[in-house]
C-alpha cells in the first residue's frame, strides 16, 4: 500500500462517500470556514464528480474564489454504479466515490508536500486558435481534446482551459490538438 499523500490545501468533494474515498490516499486536514477564506491561503482543491450537480457546484464555487486559487480536479466519465448503491446515478456516470485509490492519488500528487503545479498559460485565445471554442464544432473537439488527456467530456472551454493548465504545458497542448485535429484541415 502507498504511503498517504500530505495535502495542505483545503479539498471540497460532494459528499460523504467522496470525502471517504478521498482519505484513503490522503490524508486531508478539515476545516470549518468559508472557502474564500481558504482561498486566500493558498488555493482550493475542488474535486466533484463529472456529472451535472457537479458542474453545478463548480460553477457556484467558482462564482465566489478567483479562478486562480481554484485548482479543479476533473474525474473521466466512466459509466457504471457505485457499489454501495442500488441503482446507478442519473447520468449513469461513476463519481469521486466510484473512483479507484490509484486514480485520485495521481490527481493529487502535484499537490502533495506542499507543492503546486506550475500553471501552463494556455489561454482562451489558444483555445480558439485551435478550433476549441467559438466555432460551430468546437463542442466536439473539446471532447475529442478532453478525452486525450484523459479528461471529462462534456466540458465548457472555461472548465476544459482551467483543467488544461494543471496537467499539462502549452507545448504539449499544441501538439496534442494538432496531432489531434490534422485529419480536419482542408487538403
Amino acid at each position: 500500500m502507498n504511503e498517504k499523500l500530505q495535502i495542505d490545501l483545503p479539498s471540497i468533494v460532494e459528499g460523504k462517500y467522496d470525502r471517504l474515498r478521498l482519505l484513503t490516499v490522503c490524508d486531508a486536514k478539515e476545516r470549518l470556514a468559508l472557502f474564500r477564506r481558504l482561498a486566500e491561503r493558498g488555493g482550493i482543491l475542488l474535486l466533484t464528480d463529472s456529472d451535472g450537480a457537479g458542474g453545478v457546484i463548480r460553477r457556484y464555487i467558482g462564482s465566489a474564489i478567483p479562478p486562480d486559487r481554484i485548482y479543479h480536479l476533473r474525474i473521466p466519465r466512466i459509466a457504471g454504479k457505485e457499489r454501495r448503491k442500488a441503482s446507478r446515478s442519473a447520468e449513469g456516470l461513476l463519481g469521486v466515490e466510484g473512483m479507484t485509490p490509484e486514480l485520485l492519488r495521481s490527481l493529487l500528487l502535484p499537490f502533495a508536500g506542499g507543492q503546486r503545479p506550475v500553471r501552463a498559460g494556455i489561454g482562451k485565445a489558444d483555445l480558439f486558435a485551435c478550433g476549441l471554442s467559438g466555432g460551430t464544432d468546437s463542442s466536439s473537439r473539446r471532447d475529442r481534446l478532453a478525452e486525450a488527456f484523459g479528461l471529462p467530456t462534456g466540458m465548457t472551454a472555461n472548465a476544459l482551459l482551467s483543467a488544461l493548465n494543471i496537467i499539462t504545458d502549452k507545448e504539449t497542448f499544441f501538439r496534442t490538438a494538432e496531432t489531434l485535429f490534422a485529419e480536419d484541415s482542408p487538403s
